[in-house]
């Protein structure tokens, strides 16, 4: 549609820059006067004036750009070339009688149309205020106190603040935007104003702070500014005396009480570094810890009081956070990255709940963040997500006790619950997915505690400019990226809520109904233990310490514990007279452990086969050779201890050998001839199936472990590789490191495939069934991560891969007591969704309540600072700015209340008719039985 009219838009831009209306040009449009040369860039339309004449329309706008046509096409001028002064201190266009211009009569204005020299008198008249507050009553920001010849206007630096949020674009580019848009060519000689322009919004931003906070109308001044009081709270999460209801404390802890709950969340980033330039006494921070950085004083000082402290390595996972710590390089860097505590619930940062991390993730920084933030609340039911807590959390009320008491957590007559966000679970050992899920616990809703890692794409863009800043001017600019990152979830929590609630309610009615109807179903074949499983949840939700319903408590069956039965069992027949064994040294269980080893050696052999390539070195070759050589001679010996006890094979191998001719096979080519791969008709001992079978079931669990393990190995990798590593050599080192996990899950995966296919072959023998269910055909789309969606699913609907579902088999598995603690563990987790469904329109709608409360108190304190009385001590001006600016904010605070009521009412309206009459229906049931 454009393309069309794509003409006319071009030669309307050169038209204009001509005179346009060269007849109606050829006087000024103001006074008639002939030949007028000069017209604005930056007002209204393309009149052409005189010099008067413009002179006169810009008394109220000197930072205009202006124009002269010189007979052929409009060059550059600016209003000081004209002439015109700028008088502060007077009404505009008032002459002072007294006035003293500006250092040598060149002063650099920075503005949003570019950087301008102007021609600048200040009043200095014996009642004249300072230079500096004659700038700042026209809303100009001087650049320094002493006899300032820069300044920036507000509206410039209001301009780059909000952009910066927004494209996170650094000042020294919007810096060169200016520049060029005052000369895109290079000719014209531009004043350098950079670092004076970095340093204006650095104090425009900490002033930006101290406004929206209050500082401005507190009888104490900035000065009376306590540690935390300048951030933008969360008005979702529970804060006693401003959203919490009265006698909240005396609630039943286990029925209302968990509705007041703080949700926590632990992390760390390692993008946000800072490179090792200028010191805190050089460039100190504008605040003492009054955002969300921690005072950085005393936080140095403790980590320097804790510097020997050791690392407690990891007993879960290989946790990089844990066990690398100590060792992550920092050369040339003063900080390798931010640690935080957030709201875990709606991802906002907390007072006093962030910090520099100098080298890696360490127990001492995150420990000093976490009781930090905890200082500003008296809440006695916490739940603390961190994707390191089942390491974390164990020795850390001991490492408390290094702390100052003011730090000290009360934590015994608290309810502390410790959770590993859902993402982050799967990379974790099979205990921590079940003691530490989300999914599984009550009272916590449908969190997920993966607030932090959704923060960081806003924040992560701001590394490029702050890891070259000093670490004040990097505290101060962060904190108020921070702040404003709060501010935007503010204002956009009615949209938030709404969204959530409205998820909720449906999913909250399908899984009741889900676990309802398998309740049901259950009532009839396990009716007598479903009050036991109910027993057992309730108490291990009561007390975590109680046996974990959601775990198997069959043992796990590997091939070293079928290796000890077999031994065991030739044990036995040596004693009782009736062992079998043709061969002192080898019993039949040895002979089919050892074909199995052998078997395996084929298949490793086969891989380094593979994986030689075409250019090997002679080196590699050799190698390749003596274990060639190694494992013929191996296979040969146990050749011949094989036809002790299946004679038969002599014959199958002298008909193979004829049919293959004189060509020698490889020894990972070599047929073993194990009982599975005999024929059903030819002769087999049925004592060596027997022995076979029970090695194979063994392998098939020993390969789905080993393909899990390899499995949760590669996640982790692919994690800690995309959160850190930067650089082709780090990330070199992890392709490989990668590529050496992946070989092993292909090597696992070939093992139990091997296993399946002997299993199927010899269970109708030895009469063996239920099986399958624990060791189902592997096909190559299982062998993935648990945390892999398939198209349309999510954490709270997807279904894990059998291989998953499958923690070890039982020696008694195809008994039917297995059966049912499957059933029990998935009756457990049906119920814990319906559940965690239900606790999330509760906490949904109690988080509405308290925000609508949150901003009604927060109006009221604005009311309260705008009180005349309040203001006895200001100038009458002063008073009324402050009245003013109170009055806007208590009224905005208002509005929102309004709004976020407005949109939520339908839907809650709807959920509490909803619940009501479900209740109603619930008392005739219980009426009528």
């Amino acid at each position: 549609m454009w393309l069309k009219h794509r003409e006319l838009f071009l030669q309307e831009m050169i038209r204009l820059e001509g005179r346009c209306n060269r007849l109606a040009a050829q006087s000024c449009s103001e006074c008639n006067c002939p030949s007028p040369e000069y017209r604005c860039r930056d007002c209204l339309g393309s009149e052409i004036y005189c010099s008067p004449c413009i002179l006169l329309a810009h008394v109220h706008h000197p930072l205009h750009r202006l124009e002269k046509w010189n007979g052929q096409y409009f060059e550059r001028i600016s209003l000081k070339t004209l002439g015109l002064r700028i008088q502060l201190g007077h009404t505009t266009g008032q002459i002072c009688l007294n006035p003293r211009r500006a250092f040598n009569d060149d002063f650099v204005v920075v503005d949003t149309h570019g950087i301008h020299k102007v021609s600048l008198d200040f009043c200095n008249c014996a009642t004249a205020q300072s230079h500096i507050q004659q700038l700042l009553q026209i809303s100009w920001f001087p650049s320094t106190t002493s006899d300032p010849k820069t300044a920036a206007t507000f509206r410039v630096l209001e301009h780059y603040h909000l952009l910066s949020f927004e494209s996170k674009v650094s000042a020294f580019e919007f810096y060169n935007a200016l520049s060029r848009m005052s000369d895109n060519t290079g000719l014209l000689p531009i004043k350098d104003r950079y670092d004076s322009f970095t340093r204006m919004i650095r104090e425009w931003r900490h002033l930006k702070m101290l406004k929206r906070s209050g500082r401005g109308h507190d009888p104490s001044g900035v000065d009376g500014t306590v540690e935390g009081e300048c951030t933008v709270l969360c008005l979702a999460c529970p804060h006693p005396g401003k959203n919490l209801p009265a006698g909240w404390k005396d609630a039943p802890r286990h029925t209302v009480r968990w509705l007041y709950g703080l949700f926590l969340a632990i992390d760390a980033n390692f993008r946000l570094k800072r490179k090792a330039v200028s010191s805190d006494s050089v460039d100190p921070s504008l605040s003492c810890g009054w955002g969300y950085f921690v005072e950085d004083k005393a936080y140095k000082d403790f980590l320097h009081s804790g510097a020997d402290s050791v690392q407690e390595k990891s007993t879960c996972s290989s946790h990089n956070a844990v066990n690398m710590a100590d060792t992550k390089s920092n050369r040339g860097l003063a900080t390798t990255g931010l640690g935080t505590v957030d709201c875990a619930r709606h991802n906002m940062k907390l007072p006093n709940a962030v910090g520099d991390l100098q080298k890696g993730e360490r127990y001492i920084n995150m420990d000093y963040l976490f009781f930090s933030a905890l200082r500003h609340t008296v809440l006695d039911t916490l739940n603390v997500s961190y994707d390191i807590a089942c390491q974390w959390h164990k020795k850390l009320w001991h490492r408390m006790s290094a702390f100052p008491i003011s730090m000290h957590l009360s934590h015994a007559v608290k309810t502390i619950s410790f959770f590993v966000p859902k993402f982050h679970l799967p990379a974790h050992i099979e205990q921590c997915q079940t003691s530490f899920s989300f999914n599984f616990k009550n009272r916590v809703g449908r969190t997920d505690g993966e607030a932090p890692e959704c923060g960081w794409a806003n924040i992560n863009p701001v590394a490029s400019s702050t890891k070259e800043m000093g670490p004040g001017a990097r505290r101060d600019t962060l904190d108020d990226y921070f702040g404003d990152s709060n501010w935007k979830k503010v204002v956009g929590l009615g949209h938030a809520m709404l969204h959530k609630i409205k998820n909720a309610f449906p999913e909250r009615e399908n899984h009741r109904e889900a676990f309802e109807d398998l309740d049901d179903g259950l009532r009839g074949e396990y009716g007598p233990t479903l009050k036991q499983w109910r027993e057992q949840v309730e108490a291990w939700e009561y007390d975590p310490t109680q046996p974990n319903p959601f775990e198997r408590k069959a043992e796990t069956v590997t091939m070293a514990s079928v290796r000890l039965e077999l031994a065991r069992e030739d044990e036995i027949n040596l004693q009782t007279g009736t062992c079998l064994a043709l061969h002192e040294d080898c019993t039949p269980s040895i002979l089919i452990s050892t074909g199995l080893e052998l078997e395996e050696q084929q298949r490793r052999m086969k891989a380094n086969r593979a994986g030689l390539g075409v250019h090997a070195t002679d080196n590699q070759e050799g190698k390749m050779v003596q274990q060639s050589n190694t494992l013929r001679r191996r296979i040969d010996t146990w050749m011949k201890m094989q036809e002790l006890y299946m004679p038969s094979l002599a014959a199958l191998r002298v008909s193979e050998s004829s049919v293959s001719g004189s060509v020698t096979a490889a020894p990972e080519a070599i047929k073993l001839w194990l009982p599975s791969q005999i024929s059903r008709n030819a002769p087999c001992n049925s004592r060596l199936q027997a022995i076979e079978w029970k090695l194979r079931y063994a392998q098939g669990h020993d390969a789905l472990r080993s393909l899990r393990s390899n499995l949760r190995a590669q996640t982790a990798i692919l994690k800690y590789k995309d959160r850190n590593l930067r650089g082709q050599g780090a990330n070199t080192r992890a392709r490989n490191t990668w590529k050496a996990v992946e070989a092993r899950i292909e090597a696992a995966a070939s093992t139990y495939e091997y296993a399946h296919k002997a299993l199927v072959v010899l269970s109708p023998r030895v009469n063996q069934t239920g099986w399958h269910s624990s060791l189902q055909p592997l096909d190559r789309a299982d062998v993935r991560s648990m945390t892999d969606l398939l198209w349309g699913e999510t954490e709270g609907t997807r279904k894990l891969l059998w291989i998953w579902n499958m923690r070890g088999a039982a020696a008694n598995e195809i008994d039917k007591d297995n059966a049912s603690e499957d059933m029990r563990i998935e009756w457990c987790k049906a119920r814990a969704r319906a559940m965690c469904w239900a606790e999330e329109v509760e906490l949904l709608k109690e988080e509405m309540r308290r925000i609508l409360q949150f901003l009604e108190w927060d109006a009221q304190r604005w009311d309260e600072r705008g009180l005349e009385n309040t203001l006895e001590d200001a100038g009458e001006d002063e008073r009324e700015g402050r009245m003013a600016y109170a009055n806007h904010q208590a009224s905005l605070r208002r509005m929102l209340a309004e709004s976020f009521k407005t949109s939520w009412t339908d839907t809650l309206a709807l959920v509490d008719t909803f619940d009501h009459n479900s209740l109603v229906a619930q008392q005739d049931m219980d009426m009528d039985t």
